[in-house]
């Protein structure tokens, strides 16, 4: 639907769309006000968002990119195989909060508590250019992005990540040539804390689901992990790498973002026509230092299949692109610097501080 089609106020478009991708049906033109909707669900039980972000010029939940992407078109490509195509974001928790910018923009503690990494300013109030003045918890201070997710709790104490987490930069695509940096700006949530079980286990970005020892492939927490100090629970999680080139947000969070497609034909992966840009493709992927009896082990958004994460960028520019042209669009498996140890021919794109040469 064009922009210019749109009937209905921003304020009951917004909602209407926000309710819908939680579950909670759809609100029509008579729906009650915003301020006085809510969603009551675990995790979710305040009103719907009523604000906006200070990026949406018009408060309808859509924020253009400026400049769009053009005339592109989904590569079909399929350049000289290569086994990897990526590169590592390490970054280490910097605090918790029951904010989420994305999706209750300017309204502190509405949110179910989130686990943030990466930008250590990120809050209810965070923009764009907020970020791009914060700090970082990341080993590359030119990754200022905001990453985060809901919780983990073991009865009512936190268990958070230690250390550096593995956050994947990858191609999604079978032309991992054609992959280019993400805007600046850009957002999107990656699941659903109102998915189903069997929808958390059939998201295209299920990797492993939640895994300790030898148990793999879990939707929810196991009821007991091995009681071992080198085990830890962990999951891994893929995000869309497909966009419209149109906007950073969209009021559902997620419609300017897909997943690849398989081209007809072929085994080939590639950008769907309504969504051509290759972008890298986050993988993340998460320890928690918890195990032996896990039976009162939860995430702030409910059970374990309402795992949700929500990515903000606000890399510095020149450095993603650095790392994007050197590591995905080369070819190579980079660590945070860019260095791939089985190609030390090829370099890194960044220097031993993790900053550009």
């Amino acid at each position: 639907m064009s922009r210019s089609s749109k009937i209905l106020p921003g304020v009951l478009i917004t909602s209407a769309l926000l309710l819908t991708s939680i579950g909670l049906g759809t609100v029509g033109a008579a729906s009650a006000p915003r301020a006085t909707a809510t969603a009551a669900h675990q995790g979710h039980g305040t009103a719907v968002s009523t604000a906006a972000s200070p990026e949406d010029p018009d408060g309808d939940g859509y924020i253009p990119a400026n400049p769009p992407v053009t005339g592109a078109a989904p590569s079909t490509q399929d350049p000289p195989h290569r086994y990897f195509h990526e590169f590592q974001a390490n970054c280490s928790v910097s605090h918790t909060r029951p904010d989420d910018p994305i999706v209750y923009p300017q309204q502190p503690g509405k949110s179910h508590d989130h686990t943030f990494m990466g930008n250590t300013t990120t809050n209810a109030g965070s923009t764009t250019a907020s970020l791009s003045a914060g700090g970082t918890t990341c080993k590359a201070p030119g990754d200022l992005s905001g990453y985060w997710m809901p919780t983990l709790y073991n009865g009512d104490r936190q268990i958070l990540p230690v250390g550096p987490q593995v956050i994947y930069y990858k191609a999604g695509v079978t032309d991992y040539t054609s992959v280019r940096p993400f805007p600046k700006g850009l957002r999107f949530v990656v699941g659903n804390p109102m998915q189903t079980a069997d929808e958390f286990r059939h998201h295209r970005g299920f990797v492993e689901g939640w895994e300790c020892g030898d148990s793999y492939f879990n939707t929810e927490f196991p009821a007991s992990c091995p009681d071992r100090a080198d085990v830890q629970l962990n999951i891994r999680f893929q995000a869309p790498s497909c966009w419209d080139g149109k906007y950073l947000d969209t009021p559902d969070h997620k419609s300017h973002m897909a997943y690849p497609v398989v081209r007809p034909g072929t085994n080939d992966n590639m950008c769907p026509a309504d969504h051509p840009v290759a972008l890298p493709m986050i993988e993340f992927k998460m320890a928690f230092p918890v195990n032996g009896d896990m039976s009162q082990v939860r995430l702030a958004s409910g059970p374990g299949h309402s795992f949700h994460y929500d990515f903000f960028n606000a890399w510095d520019d020149r450095t993603l692109k650095a790392l994007v042209d050197h590591c995905i669009v080369g070819g190579l498996q980079c660590d945070a610097r860019g260095y791939d140890q089985t190609h030390p021919e090829a370099g890194a794109a960044l220097n031993t501080d993790y900053r550009l040469p």
